[in-house]
């Protein structure tokens, strides 16, 4: 794809429809880490969601966290929300071969390999992955959904490659705003993803303090996200990031197999 996603004059491309294409009993086991971090909390639907008028609210990081760089790529002007340890956190272009890579990127994340036919699965979750991603990116209004993404901008290294990347839409799920006092939507921060390879380099760190930026110029107070209350490492680096456990999966889950989850929330304080 050379054009972009969004404007292109070609007819869309058929997508399964979003309610569908992510039921886990339609794609269990090779979706259900993503929709896991993903998908869980929107009970009202997806497309509702886009229609929801923003209310107020806001959040944290100093301005040295926060500041704006720009820079020229191929004619493009560059904007990130934060720019620190390394990297540079934007908002992802909609041109198909950068969305192929950011899918990519998630896809390598979320993938649990299977005893036989590894890889026929493996092309077959990515091209699922890509499939919701371009979805989302046609379907949302842009103050309702940004899809983040990280490089490095280390002018020394001639790295051009997305290393990792979050989703952050508007939601307004019950089951979460009953843990935040007086607010009628929030932010829900989703999928965030890290290539192996770049793992434990402050990546994860830079992508949530993007989300911190990106609530600020939206002016929502409170984020939410959910991770497996067994995966110590996720929990740490959001509990650095200021998110608090709210709430968890009924225990009965366990019984079953299945992984329990906890609620996370940050409030931050801008003033306006």
């Amino acid at each position: 794809m050379a054009s972009t996603l969004s404007s292109s004059p070609k007819p869309p491309i058929p997508l399964i429809s979003h309610r569908t294409q992510f039921k886990p009993q339609n794609f269990y086991p090779l979706t259900r880490s993503l929709i896991s971090f993903d998908y869980d909390s929107d009970k009202n639907g997806f497309q509702t969601q886009l229609s929801r008028r923003k209310q107020v609210c806001c959040v944290s990081t100093t301005k040295q966290e926060v500041g704006v760089v720009g820079k020229s790529d191929k004619g493009r002007e560059i904007e990130y929300l934060v720019r620190e340890f390394g990297w540079g956190v934007r908002k992802l272009y909609r041109v198909g071969e950068e969305v192929r890579m950011a899918a990519y990127v998630q896809a390598e994340a979320f993938y649990e390999p299977m005893a036989f036919f590894n890889g026929v699965f493996y092309e077959f979750f990515k091209g699922e992955v890509l499939s919701d991603l371009m979805f989302r990116m046609r379907n949302s209004a842009s103050d309702r959904y940004a899809c983040l993404v990280a490089e490095s901008v280390n002018e020394s290294t001639a790295l051009q490659e997305l290393v990792g990347i979050v989703d952050v839409t508007v939601q307004r799920d019950e089951d979460v705003l009953v843990h935040l006092s007086g607010a009628e939507e929030y932010l829900y921060v989703s999928g965030i993803a890290v290539l192996k390879k770049f793992r434990r380099q402050k990546v994860g760190t830079v992508l949530l303090k993007a989300c911190d930026a990106l609530s600020q110029q939206w002016r929502y107070n409170f984020l939410a996200l959910r991770a497996y209350e067994d995966d110590l490492g996720a929990c740490r680096l959001y509990s650095s990031a200021g998110y608090n456990v709210v709430s968890r999966d009924p225990l009965w889950m366990t019984w079953f197999g299945m992984r329990r989850r906890v609620l996370m929330i940050k409030q931050n304080n801008f003033q306006y």
